[in-house]
């Protein structure tokens, strides 16, 4: 299904579940089932938007008392998906693309890790500020990061996803996503709070994309988030709407 402007459209029934990014497993209480709901990705490409991205980031950062900057400006090496749903913001996140002029937010903390990929000639990417509102499907989590992945990988050919993540999230992303270690805790200074380094082959990605995309809950025991990325056969689609320029 699409919609208007958007990226991609998608209806989700009886699934909502509260999910915090990285803060573990629902709880039943929280569950918000809905016959049907339709969730809507689109490219933050214009003040309005990227200060609806802004506000949620401010809300879902805000209460764990991480600071957040504006992040309202656009710069040249970033985009910044949305999701919204009922003419609601749901959910955001960014991605920063490798390059000589700007680099990555990762470097400020981490610049002596990041330049041991770029002597391989590997490229790197970052997605950052992401977060998703309460009582969000996990189908609008993977649907960000899909599109992510197909605008880095197969449209501009980058290698690499690193983040910083918090401590305590790190085994949410080694176990839904696949990440690896690849840097030690360290303070970052962009929200004042400790940092791990990971990294992600998105070689792998696409092979667990190619493996466990479009299964939802057909996924056997599979436990990472890939059985609720899109299926292979819908990349092209929104391969497309990427490059005609709906960004």
């Amino acid at each position: 299904m699409q919609h208007d402007d958007a990226i991609v459209s998608f209806e989700v029934r009886n699934e909502l579940r509260d999910l915090m990014v990285g803060e573990g497993q629902a709880e039943a209480a929280l569950d918000h089932p809905l016959d049907q709901q339709t969730f809507h990705i689109r490219m933050a490409n214009s003040q309005g938007r990227r200060e609806a991205a802004s506000l949620l980031l401010k809300k879902m950062y805000g209460w764990r008392g991480y600071a957040v900057d504006p992040g309202v400006t656009h710069t040249p090496n970033k985009i910044t998906l949305f999701a919204e749903t009922g003419g609601e913001t749901v959910g955001t996140m960014s991605l920063c693309l490798d390059n000589d002029e700007i680099g990555l937010p990762a470097d400020e903390n981490f610049r002596d890790k990041l330049d041991e990929l770029r002597s391989e000639r590997r490229r790197l990417c970052e997605p950052s500020r992401l977060a998703i509102d309460k009582g969000v499907s996990k189908r609008v989590f993977a649907a960000l990061i899909h599109i992510s992945y197909i605008y880095a990988h197969n449209i501009h050919g980058y290698t690499d996803y690193v983040i910083e993540v918090n401590p305590r999230h790190v085994m949410f992303y080694k176990r839904m996503l696949g990440f690896r270690d690849f840097g030690g805790e360290r303070l970052c200074t962009r929200v004042g709070a400790p940092a791990v380094l990971l990294r992600l082959d998105l070689e792998y990605m696409g092979a667990q994309i190619r493996k466990f995309g479009g299964l939802m809950e057909q996924h056997g025991n599979e436990r990472s988030f890939y059985p609720y990325f899109f299926p292979t056969w819908d990349e092209p689609g929104i391969t497309g709407r990427l490059m005609l320029g709906k960004l």
